[in-house]
């Protein structure tokens, strides 16, 4: 077949070298291609919609992902009304998932109208989503510092018998949807209850209540830990906890304190947040930030931002959640995310931990969150070789599935 090398060749150059110069752009196509192996996106509909966006063109990037999603409620709608069930929920997730790309556009334009009503619009697919799937799923409110946290619990199985459960943390700016492709759906196939939720600082308890981030997540999943185990089909000798991109660093952090999970996967590993922020900023600058120099510091991101609209988008979408106002604060605060050797020495939940090649945000802190948690930890390296680079493996999810599942029933199979 002396064609194959030819394929081969232009195959390895397209993953090489993307679908736009912009990264955010490239990266969200990625994901959205790798989110096809579990319904949650057609290869068609993305390929199609990103035909019609220019690169860099934020305003059309927001209405042509937006426009997918309305398009797509609407067949749903359709298809539930005429007793379609299953279409209407393969439906409905997809919309979720082109909805929560016009979220993240939304949020990096600053205007809180525009997102709030995109945001809803988002959450009703997903809502639509959980009352059509053929899963047994449960709306839960789980109690959190004198509120709740909005959760949804699917049954790996209908009857009462007691399952391994996988809690899932999300990232800085993940939906719940995304959550569905990133291993809920892997989950509930080999027999786990999965419990989705948003905590603080993310999606609804952001937009809705003005909840932000905090570095300290031991207080949110001790509180998730108390709840399931009062739940007559959770096994509370397996529960497992899986954290996604920034959810890497708070899962870690959690268990430094929070003892009862059975295993974990940090997907990858991070150690310090703030290292994605600083890899931004040129060094004379940071040299201004490091010197506690906070007026000189505000003003010269100001005249930076007003240079530069892509850069203006990216800090205002990625400092939201952490509620400062300013530039120095802001900073300051991620500063905050950050696990220390001797923290992390307290950590002796055994941890799966993903080391993709080309990891972009947080790249060596897998094998740094492995080092400090030695003789707990398991090292899984991914490769471009293998179509698994990039930052959580995007495009390769079957396989990331196959290995951090196996040897998480591996773990849980001998309590």
């Amino acid at each position: 077949m002396p064609w194959l090398p030819i394929l081969t060749a232009r195959a390895n150059a397209a993953y090489s070298s993307g679908f736009y110069s912009d990264a955010d752009f490239d990266y969200t196509v990625r994901i959205l291609l790798g989110r096809c192996a579990y319904g949650a996106a057609d290869a068609g509909e993305v390929m199609a919609t990103i035909a019609s966006v220019a690169d860099k063109d934020h305003d059309h990037w927001f209405h042509a992902w937006n426009d997918l999603s309305v398009r797509l409620r609407e067949i749903a709608d359709s298809a539930a009304a005429a007793g379609h069930a299953e279409s209407a929920a393969q439906t409905y997730l997809r919309a979720a998932t082109y909805s929560a790309v016009a979220v993240d556009a939304a949020s990096a334009l600053g205007s809180d109208e525009l997102l709030l009503n995109t945001f809803r619009a988002h959450r009703a697919d997903w809502e639509r989503f959980v009352d059509t799937v053929a899963r047994p799923v449960e709306r839960v409110a789980i109690p959190y510092e004198g509120t709740t946290m909005p959760g949804y619990f699917f049954r790996a199985r209908s009857d009462a018998a007691q399952c391994p459960t996988f809690v899932m943390v999300n990232g800085s700016d993940g939906a719940i949807s995304g959550l569905w492709a990133s291993g809920a759906a892997a989950a509930l196939d080999r027999g786990y209850h999965v419990l989705v939720f948003d905590g603080p600082g993310q999606q609804s308890m952001l937009f809705e209540r003005g909840i932000g981030f905090r570095p300290d997540w031991d207080a949110v999943l001790t509180p998730i830990v108390d709840f399931l185990l009062e739940r007559p089909h959770v096994d509370g000798d397996r529960l497992a906890l899986y954290g996604v991109s920034q959810g890497g660093y708070w899962i870690a952090q959690a268990l430094t304190k929070e003892h009862r999970f059975a295993a974990a996967i940090a997907d990858p590993g991070v150690v310090d947040v703030a290292s994605s922020w600083r890899g931004n900023i040129p060094g004379s600058l940071l040299e201004t930030f490091e010197a506690g120099k906070k007026r000189r510091f505000d003003r010269y991101m100001s005249w930076g931002m007003k240079a530069s609209g892509q850069t203006n988008r990216t800090w205002t979408f990625r400092a939201r959640p952490y509620q400062q106002s300013s530039y120095f604060d802001t900073l300051t605060e991620v500063h905050r995310y950050t696990l220390a050797a001797t923290d992390a020495a307290h950590i002796t939940t055994p941890l799966f931990i993903t080391d993709p090649e080309r990891e972009q945000f947080w790249p060596g802190q897998s094998e740094r969150l492995a080092t400090i948690t030695a003789g707990h930890s398991h090292l899984c390296k991914f490769t471009a070789a293998e179509g698994a680079s990039f930052h959580c493996q995007p495009m390769a999810l079957r396989l990331t599935h196959q290995r951090m599942f196996d040897w998480l029933d591996d773990r849980l199979s001998t309590r």
